[in-house]
């Protein structure tokens, strides 16, 4: 059996790779950056290695660096955690040709759904619902381009095949816009992703964001663990998750589910995915699959007791796993609010040291996070700081405990956006559930 894992992360995954990995009597080797010394993670770990200087590309995406690191510790198998690696094909391929396990699915799986125009077929063939549009190739001539644009219907959105993270996207309201949309939007996901290749779709105006989680073993068998909604984001970047999705027509849930259940198995799907949806007049609407952990995962575990970062490993390394529907039991409600460091207004990153910090606590409350006092935020990465989340039998009960966390919880010496949270988390809206993905944007922060 495996007994060595590197983690290829950072910051609070890392640290929650690192746990799971004890629990299961494997050790661990942690690399860093040179800017991320003082990591919590690093401390705990067996043995710990220096990738590379602070600059992300020179470290954490330094694949020859990697894997050179899990090569001189003996390293087995490679845990990439989200962001950074985690849905390259490339690494996972060269993981795999030089002999490590690559803890998540297959090179070739995240290639096909890394593609947003391949996975979309997939996922049609196997009756999952997808916006109506255009994915074949789009020509040259302006006129062609206006006569598919017609077809599909304003408004509309461009989309980059390879584009992710609210990146390569942009939304066309009239014929007269469309041709320099389409040329921006072709030289930014060129410049982004190295591939400019674009489809269309119709625009879905004012949706909810709702995603289902999903774990499979590579052998025919998946199981769900209900779902999360993800609407409250602020360009497209996620700030309060919750799990279940409320108010959504449980007859067209139940039919998607069995779908995203059947993709997978078409796929021969191993470890850990969330399928992406925009949701609106009781109709889902495919949008993506994340072939990996997300950000939001434990609000998926907290209603379930399933431990989702456990379940990669075991899958991955080969311990033995049940996937069974029937013993998925769904309790109460779970809320996560993502803490970053930055301005609550400009939103501006804010690094530096935290001279002092105190974690929530109590029943029903959930810390996830990497800081402690006296650690120094680095400016190289992204500015999550740490992840709470409150369960609870119902969902005005755990907002009324999230709110008493984070009326504990304070970071002393940097900026962070917990204001911003206990403003949300008392807004009539929000709690009423009845934002949508362009709320937050588009009402709360103008008003």
């Amino acid at each position: 059996m495996t007994q060595k894992v590197l983690i290829a992360n950072r910051g609070e995954i890392a640290l929650r790779a690192l746990r799971a990995c004890k629990e299961l009597n494997l050790k661990t080797v942690a690399i860093y950056s040179a800017g991320d010394k003082e990591l919590k993670h690093l401390r705990l770990a067996d043995e710990t290695v220096c990738v590379g200087p602070a600059s992300p590309i020179e470290s954490y995406l330094n694949i020859p660096s990697i894997l050179s690191a899990a090569e001189l510790t003996g390293a087995d198998a490679i845990y990439p955690g989200y962001g950074f690696l985690a849905e390259d094909p490339d690494f996972a391929e060269k993981c795999e040709t030089s002999g490590f396990i690559f803890i998540g699915p297959s090179s070739s799986v995240i290639r096909q759904m890394g593609d947003k125009i391949t996975a979309k077929d997939l996922a049609e063939k196997s009756n999952i619902p997808i916006v109506p549009g255009y994915r074949g190739v789009i020509p040259t001539e302006e006129t062609a381009i206006k006569e598919i644009a017609a077809g599909v219907g304003y408004p509309l959105i461009i989309k980059a095949s390879a584009g992710g993270g609210g990146r390569g996207m942009r939304v066309v309201h009239d014929e007269s816009e469309l041709y320099p949309a389409i040329q921006l939007t072709q030289q930014e996901a060129k410049n982004a992703f190295g591939n400019d290749t674009l489809y269309l779709e119709k625009f879905i105006q004012n949706p909810r964001h709702i995603e289902i989680q999903i774990v499979a073993d590579g052998k025919g068998n998946a199981i769900h663990l209900g779902t999360r909604d993800c609407s409250m984001q602020r360009r497209h970047q996620k700030i309060i998750e919750e799990a279940p999705a409320q108010d959504v027509d449980l007859e067209e849930l139940e039919k998607t589910m069995e779908a995203c259940l059947d993709l997978c198995k078409s796929l021969s799907y191993s470890g850990v995915g969330t399928i992406e949806f925009l949701y609106e007049k009781n109709k889902f609407y495919f949008i993506e699959m994340n072939t990996r952990i997300q950000v939001e995962h434990p609000v998926s575990e907290m209603i379930t007791g399933f431990d989702l970062v456990k379940a990669q490993l075991k899958i991955a390394l080969g311990i033995s796993i049940d996937l069974n529907q029937d013993e998925i039991i769904f309790r109460g409600h779970a809320i996560e609010c993502r803490i970053n460091a930055e301005d609550p207004e400009t939103f501006v990153p804010s690094p530096g040291l935290i001279n002092k910090m105190h974690p929530p606590g109590g029943f029903g409350v959930r810390f996830d996070s990497h800081i402690y006092s006296g650690y120094i935020v680095p400016p190289y990465y992204d500015s999550l700081l740490a992840k709470i989340i409150t369960t609870a039998n119902t969902r005005e009960s755990c907002i009324k405990r999230m709110l008493s966390a984070l009326d504990e919880f304070f970071v002393d010496g940097i900026k962070t956006n917990h204001s911003l949270h206990q403003k949300l988390l008392s807004d009539e809206i929000f709690c009423q559930n009845k934002h949508d993905i362009n709320y937050l944007e588009g009402v709360f922060l103008s008003s």
